[in-house]
């Protein structure tokens, strides 16, 4: 979860499978440290129920992650943690990968592995360049679907669509 607010950004993550997860022993309980210095501004992101769960102790945070940033701060913060000693003890670079890497071949070898589809890196070079979307181009990403059908969507997110061709003109 990624919430942009007027304050900065909070991030949390949630891996499962992780040994800072609080299922991975019986207390239920979100990780040392993790939460207790999340500024104030972002304190509601810590509570919220769609994320929460009920342990022995009563609500805890699903979250393996969290880190946020202030506009005055001069950098991402993240909490007084003492991590596990094994690679990746939160989750996060299998979690963030993606988001990280912020390129169009990261996005296809993402697509290939949890889709099951390729994609052509000049295809989604594009999208990553926040151009205007074509039909051509939708359905070189994806043969399934029509511009058209994602116009709403599109307006809604404000992501800029090619002018449609004029009707009826020869040219």
């Amino acid at each position: 979860m990624i919430a942009f607010t007027a304050a900065g950004a909070f991030v949390r993550g949630f891996c499962h499978e992780s040994s800072m997860s609080p299922y991975a022993d019986d207390g239920y309980a979100t990780w040392p440290g993790l939460v207790e210095s999340v500024p104030a501004e972002f304190a509601a992101h810590v509570t919220e129920p769609a994320f929460c769960h009920e342990g022995d102790t009563g609500p805890f945070l699903a979250a393996t992650v969290c880190i946020w940033r202030r506009h005055q701060d001069p950098c991402w913060q993240v909490g007084d943690i003492a991590f596990p000693a094994e690679k990746d003890p939160d989750g996060s670079a299998w979690l963030f990968d993606l988001l990280a890497d912020g390129t169009p071949e990261g996005y296809c070898a993402f697509a290939s592995a949890y889709f099951g589809v390729s994609v052509d890196a000049a295809d989604v070079g594009p999208v990553f360049e926040h151009r205007a979307l074509t039909a051509d181009l939708v359905h070189r990403i994806n043969p399934d679907v029509d511009l058209a059908n994602l116009t709403e969507v599109l307006d809604r997110i404000g992501y800029p669509q090619a002018a449609a061709s004029a009707a009826g003109g020869c040219g």
